[in-house]
């Protein structure tokens, strides 16, 4: 079977860097995302970018919030015989404003995103990680995952969700060859802040933060197996900080910094 790296999310931000990083590091990969035009036009402009490089790019353009989309990724890798040795759950999104408010068929997609898929794709790749007694999976978490989040009260515990899944797993896999990270990135310029429709003064309206920077600290904290992976010193000290702040005072503050 041949080995591949499994990226979600891979058609722009922190996940199409990590798909740089990927073929930089000669992998074969497979890229998942929703736009199938975007998603081809990346494939062309990675090959162009890596000619004499001769990893294998494949893609497959599905919504991955829909209620089969894990089972579609995990049949288009067994029919091909594709052994997933690193899955990087990329693939997000947020939606900023009172949830009394919101639209509840957004929030639901969303938690079928952020949680349900990562788990489902995390299930089905798993034991042939263990078979294999290798493997990496990478989760992105959040700053996010530490908090409760007011304004964005869905996104932050789907992340505090990834967050605890992963360092549980973690721990399970101890000793078996294959290991878990989560990922946990302050406001980083993807485009994030856009699609969350955060205010022109919320944290990821103009972050000065990369995502080739983010991505980089990424790839490396997973292939390490560190179990969380906080990006920026700022960032965690802040995580140390918040663990002595009130739990009702920290909320508050929290909502003063989303408006």
């Amino acid at each position: 079977m041949k080995e591949y790296t499994l990226i979600t999310g891979a058609s722009s931000g922190i996940g199409l860097e990590l798909a740089h990083i990927a073929l930089r590091e000669k992998r074969n990969v497979i890229l998942v995302a929703r736009d199938e035009r975007r998603l081809k036009d990346v494939q062309v402009a990675l090959r162009e970018q890596y000619p004499k490089n001769k990893s294998l790019i494949e893609i497959l353009a599905l919504d991955l919030a829909k209620s089969t989309a894990a089972q579609k990724v995990f049949a288009f890798c067994e029919e091909n015989q594709f052994f997933v040795s690193e899955l990087v759950n990329n693939a997000g999104f947020g939606d900023y404003g009172n949830f009394a408010g919101s639209d509840v068929k957004r929030q639901l997609s969303m938690i079928d995103l952020n949680v349900k898929t990562l788990t489902e794709l995390t299930h089905f790749f798993l034991p042939a990680m263990l078979k294999n007694k290798r493997g990496r999976i990478l989760n992105l978490g959040s700053i996010a995952s530490f908090l409760p989040g007011p304004l964005m009260s869905v996104y932050f515990a789907t992340k505090n969700y990834v967050l605890s899944f992963s360092r549980a797993l973690s721990e399970e896999l101890r000793g078996t060859g294959v290991t878990v990270t989560c990922l946990c990135p302050g406001a980083t310029s993807t485009g994030f802040g856009k699609n969350a429709h955060v205010s022109a003064t919320h944290a990821t309206a103009h972050p000065k933060t990369t995502a080739r920077e983010v991505a980089e600290f990424g790839w490396y904290q997973m292939q390490q197996g560190k179990s969380v992976a906080i990006y920026s010193l700022g960032n965690r000290l802040a995580v140390q900080t918040i663990k002595f702040v009130p739990r009702n005072l920290l909320t508050k503050l929290v909502k003063k910094l989303q408006k």
